[in-house]
């Protein structure tokens, strides 16, 4: 009997929801100390386990490197987990005395947690520590050609909240991925919420499902580099942003912007730490391969400068990391002028920072509004500039924005779901985290009474056209006055 693969995608997913069901209905039971011992448990398996699932998300997929997705995966396991193990997510979690208010955390339910193939282990680290530390079951759609490391990422995290006394099945992952499967997944009535990471088409589906969502963006992150700017230390900082797992996240830098006075010395900074710059030649034919039908070509996506080069007729060296092509041109049918997903980046050149402030803007209308924006600089009014007139979510200074944006070596909530704001059609602008899969429930104490002097009724227009009556007379009174006055007065 030959099954239809759609069909058999779709029963998975409301088989696996009426499971979840079931779970959520024990797990939102547990107390504060039993969610925390959870998560605990998780995210220490999680990191014992992230060089192997590292390796097995290369090999399936193809997209970046090892060493950094482990460093993703640890990255979820022990930043996240810190920033989230103090968290209160169960009963009364603040009291306002002087407000006399109580906050109550209650979990959102069951959430559609939708995999990338880009990163596709560390999101499920992610999403499942996040994900139980609010008490909420979840279940994963994993992209296809992420399959089998997804399963065995979802496997791990759901075996170790089993083993700290979670319930079975508060976290799943679909065997049977499809489109249909997956839209059965965010649209059916089970679900409560949906985590969206993935293309824009998935993002976009996940909004029109009529259920809570929180989508991210692309994230066309343009870069710019100030006259002020500790020249080395920005190249050394974008070079390693850029390059890591190949440019495989949303928050890495896609174009550099740097002032004409500088540009020389900063372009041989690049270089030293491990840029190449393309002649037009280099450049023409990498560009070739950048777009395909208007969209980004996925041959490209987390591969090395050396693949990329071989897919041209190009060798580049073992020891460059990301390839700079010059650009003056921008539009989203500009190879160079879009987000790339890979080792390379644009390079404009502008005359001061007012410039770059209109280059970066249009660079993010692009394709990566509400995302984030890199500036090195070392004067503040400038940087205060770019913050306050920047479509962007996260502003990262003088720091790498691949690392700067998840929070890795900034003072933002660590995370691997960045959202874009109304900027880029998402609900939020945060980094999302535990907080964002409660609802609070507000318990609110009588601490005064009704001010009746403070909501008397406006007066009636008859009531005003009598006291503007009543000016005018006044008005003509005070000018017989002066008049009798002044003729006295002669």
């Amino acid at each position: 009997m030959i099954l239809d693969f759609d069909l058999l995608s779709v029963q998975e997913a409301r088989n696996l929801l009426q499971k979840a069901k079931e779970a959520q209905k024990k797990l939102v039971k547990l107390n504060q100390e039993q969610v925390d011992r959870i998560v605990k448990n998780m995210a220490l398996k999680a990191e014992k386990d992230a060089r192997r699932l590292a390796k097995i998300a290369t090999e399936e997929t193809g997209f970046g490197n090892e060493f950094d997705k482990m460093t993703k995966n640890l990255f979820a396991a022990k930043e996240v987990y810190e920033a989230i193990k103090d968290m209160k997510t169960v009963g009364i979690i603040n009291i306002d005395d002087q407000k006399q208010v109580w906050e109550i955390a209650e979990p959102v339910g069951i959430i559609a947690g939708i995999v990338p193939s880009t990163n596709p282990t560390s999101t499920i680290i992610f999403k499942s520590l996040i994900a139980i530390k609010s008490r909420n079951a979840i279940v994963f759609s994993p992209h296809p050609s992420a399959l089998k490391c997804s399963l065995e990422a979802a496997k791990i995290m759901a075996k170790a909240a089993e083993e700290a006394g979670a319930p079975a099945n508060v976290i799943q992952c679909m065997e049977h991925p499809s489109l249909p499967g997956t839209n059965e997944l965010m649209s059916h009535s089970i679900t409560d919420l949906i985590l969206a990471t993935g293309g824009p088409g998935m993002v976009k589906a996940a909004y029109s499902c009529g259920k809570p969502a929180y989508g991210v963006g692309p994230g066309n992150v343009p870069v710019y580099v100030h006259e002020s700017a500790n020249l080395e230390s920005a190249a050394q900082s974008i070079v390693k942003s850029k390059s890591f797992d190949y440019g495989t996240i949303c928050a890495s830098e896609q174009a550099v912007i740097v002032d004409k006075k500088i540009k020389q010395a900063f372009i041989h900074q690049l270089q030293k730490h491990g840029a190449y710059l393309l002649s037009e030649t280099e450049k023409a034919k990498v560009a070739s391969v950048i777009l395909r039908g208007g969209s980004l070509n996925s041959r490209i996506v987390g591969k090395s400068p050396r693949a990329i080069g071989e897919m041209v007729g190009l060798s580049f060296p073992e020891n460059i990391k990301v390839l700079i092509g010059e650009e003056k041109e921008i539009g989203k049918n500009i190879p160079f002028a879009v987000e790339k997903l890979s080792p390379i980046l644009a390079l404009y050149t502008v005359e001061n920072w007012e410039e770059g402030c209109d280059v970066s803007i249009q660079l993010l209308e692009v394709g990566g509004l509400g995302h984030t924006l890199g500036i090195h600089s070392q004067d503040r009014e400038v940087i205060k500039a770019f913050a306050l007139k920047k479509p962007a979510s996260r502003i990262i200074v003088n720091s790498g924005t691949t690392f700067g944006g998840i929070g890795a070596t900034t003072g933002i909530f660590p995370s691997l779901t960045l959202g874009c704001g109304s900027y880029g059609n998402n609900i939020t602008s945060d980094n999302i985290g535990p907080q964002h899969l409660l609802n609070i429930k507000r318990v609110a104490f009588g601490i005064r009474e009704m001010n009746a002097e403070h909501v008397q009724p406006s007066k009636t227009i008859e009531e005003e056209n009598k006291i503007l009556s009543n000016i005018a007379i006044n008005q003509e009174e005070i000018v017989k006055i002066v008049k009798r006055i002044l003729e006295e007065i002669k």
